[in-house]
């Protein structure tokens, strides 16, 4: 089987693109595993390390063909708020959750959570669901953190949620 070896990002791409793969955020979010092109091209994705694809970003297979990295449509919250001050504080509350989010420049996207669709709204936002491609914040622990979040502090996990920062560090 041919393998995937490396990754050329969005704004670095040449050469021949000869197939692409769909894949949701989750399944971009990789190392090392077998995949199947949208044309039915099988090959194995084996980079040196995990690696967070995004939607743009071409796989390169070990004969130099591309394969084109596409972000799939996936089940979403799309959250507004009345003005800027107010999706600012919803934007504290969904990341005080550490939950992924896509933050634009009027909305805020999440995974849908009927939970976190309720909290939003109580506290005056909107929060519709939308079904689009989700392309989420690499956050500030970026790079291998961001695909293994455990970033050299730990959390205390009791069971509920906290509605003030977090001290890290």
């Amino acid at each position: 089987m041919i393998r995937a070896t490396k990754v050329l990002r969005r704004d670095a791409l040449a050469g021949e693109i000869v197939d692409r793969i769909v894949l949701d955020h989750g399944d971009r979010h990789r190392r090392r595993v077998a995949m199947r092109s949208a044309g039915g091209l099988r090959f194995l994705l084996d980079l040196p390390e995990p690696t967070v694809l995004d939607d743009g970003d071409a796989l390169v297979l070990q004969d130099g063909r591309l394969v084109w990295v596409e972000a799939a449509p996936e089940p979403l919250l799309e959250i507004r708020a009345p003005d800027d001050h107010a999706l600012k504080r919803l934007i504290w509350h969904i990341g005080n959750r550490h939950i992924p989010a896509e933050i634009g420049a009027d909305a805020v996207y999440i995974g849908f959570d009927h939970v976190l669709a309720e909290m939003v709204r109580g506290l005056g936002g909107s929060a519709e669901p939308v079904e689009r491609p989700f392309r989420p914040e690499g956050g500030a622990y970026a790079g291998a953190a961001a695909v293994h979040p455990h970033h050299g502090h730990s959390h205390h996990h009791d069971g509920h949620h906290h509605d003030h920062p977090h001290d890290h560090d």
